[in-house]
């Protein structure tokens, strides 16, 4: 494996909880499968004859001895016996995973989706392989549909998932986004320098993953990383310190005054607004100091000066879906329902899993009565807001769990 490739595995201790999950959680995982599956992946409890049992057996057996390519064999030959097999594509992919090799770990965990489209975890794994084999697009989605269902306890799993999901965000430019998933791992005070350099990568609006990032530009963002660590985590003297230190060193690189400004908000507005500004000077294209000026005039009630922001925001950024949520809320705010419709329908159509985009869209519908509408939306702000909190959890300090899997190069 070379330094140049974001690993997602988290060495044999994920291989181990991967293999673990197929004997112990099969009853856990096909208890809650639709009633209206389709009729082949219900023969999955018929058995076709001894030597599908004698393979199984020996695959069982080659793998608790470590004879991965053995036991590898076995299953392949108990596949052929019975295609609808869900647990031996769980083995299978794992066991091509854990030797790198992704296009048949991808193959073997679709195949598994396939059949149990509920199993979180191979969603998970399914979305890792993607992400190994670049196929970005399709592996978000994966990622994002595992953590939607759960991993059932495997904190192995979530977290290289997590992971993975906030670099895919990033390198999409979706930055406010990647920094609400990192803030994730306050939930286990996971600080690993991987962790620290992906907050890095947000607060520096850079839309590259770890391995593409210049070596002059290193330190920068691990500098960056700290801070936005430490903001997450809510530890509000070692984040002021750690901006210092960026400020300090890094006057005049873009993004910087930005970072620092959104750091200020809950603090001091008009401190904020003043790094907004700075921003501005460096980089004048900056839509995101541009969006967040216009929050800002909103919140103050001020909508003559935060429209004309709002607008820009989304001229020079349409698919960024907090420039469409604060443009529809200002239109609202200004009686212009049917724009404002437009633009939050637009954002939530760009963030379908931000629930202040359903939120903000059930407003709008109330307004313009479209109340069943406004339901709907209400009820999926409701839902994505109880994931999001389940997910978040508490933020505890102190060090990381010495046995939660770390993502690594």
């Amino acid at each position: 494996m070379t330094a140049s490739t974001v690993h997602a595995r988290a060495g044999s201790l994920l291989l181990a909880g991967l293999l673990l999950a197929a004997a112990v959680g099969a009853q856990a995982q096909t208890s809650g499968r639709s009633k209206t599956r389709r009729a082949p992946a219900q023969t999955q409890t018929a058995r076709p004859g001894p030597a599908f049992d004698q393979a199984v057996k020996a695959g069982d057996e080659a793998r608790q001895a470590n004879h991965l390519s053995e036991a590898l064999e076995h299953y392949l030959k108990a596949l052929k016996l019975r295609p609808t097999w869900a647990e031996g594509w769980w083995n299978i992919g794992a066991i091509f995973y854990e030797a790198d090799r992704y296009p048949e770990a991808r193959d073997a965990f679709r195949n598994l989706v396939s059949l149990d489209p509920k199993r979180g975890p191979a969603w998970g794994m399914l979305g890792l392989c993607e992400f190994q084999t670049r196929e970005y697009e399709r592996a978000i989605v994966s990622l994002q549909r595992g953590r939607a269902i759960g991993f059932g306890g495997n904190e192995e799993i979530a977290s290289v998932v997590r992971y993975h999901t906030a670099l895919l965000y990033i390198r999409f430019e979706q930055f406010e986004v990647a920094f609400d998933i990192l803030s994730e791992f306050m939930q286990t005070g996971n600080d690993s320098p991987k962790v620290i350099e992906a907050f890095g990568l947000t607060l520096m609006r850079m839309p590259s993953l770890p391995a593409e990032v210049p070596p002059d530009k290193h330190e920068q963002v691990m500098t960056a990383g700290r801070a936005g660590f430490f903001m997450a985590a809510r530890r509000t003297d070692e984040a002021r310190a750690a901006f210092d230190a960026l400020l300090k060193r890094y006057p005049n690189e873009p993004n910087v005054h930005y970072a620092y400004g959104v750091y200020l908000m809950n603090q001091d507005a008009d401190a904020a607004l003043k790094e907004f500004r700075r921003e501005l000077e460096i980089s004048p294209s900056h839509t995101a100091a541009i969006v967040q000026m216009a929050f800002e005039y909103l919140k103050r009630g001020e909508y003559d000066t935060a429209l004309p922001l709002a607008e820009k925001g989304v001229r020079l950024a349409p698919k960024m879906y907090p420039a469409r949520n604060v443009l529809g809320r200002v239109l609202l705010e200004v009686g212009q329902t049917e724009r404002a419709v437009k633009e939050l329908e637009e954002g939530v159509r760009l963030a379908p899993s931000s629930p202040e985009m359903h939120f903000a869209l059930a407003r709008a519908y109330t307004r313009a009565g479209r109340q069943a509408d406004a339901a709907r939306e209400r009820e999926l702000f409701k839902q994505l807001q109880e994931q999001y909190n389940a997910r978040r959890g508490p933020r505890p300090g102190g060090d990381a769990d010495d046995n939660q899997p770390k993502p690594k190069p």
